[in-house]
């Protein structure tokens, strides 16, 4: 195992009529889309992206924080 993991991916601010943001790749959608996964990391929300949600389905499952993608 690599003793350096990545830190969380920062998530760009989200000023609430701008939409729902990627945490992971800091993709952009209007409103909460019903396709995005939504976890719960450190009592704070996160939203991912179809495309994140998928490549990292495994850890998603696992409830591997984000951190650890």
């Amino acid at each position: 195992m690599d003793p350096q993991q990545p830190g969380p991916a920062q998530p760009a601010p989200d000023d609430g009529d701008a939409g729902v943001v990627c945490a992971q790749c800091g993709t952009r959608a209007q409103g909460p889309p019903p396709t995005w996964t939504l976890s719960v990391e450190g009592g704070s929300r996160r939203h991912f992206c179809v495309d994140c949600a998928r490549t990292h389905l495994r850890a998603i499952e696992g409830r591997l924080d984000s951190s650890w993608w």
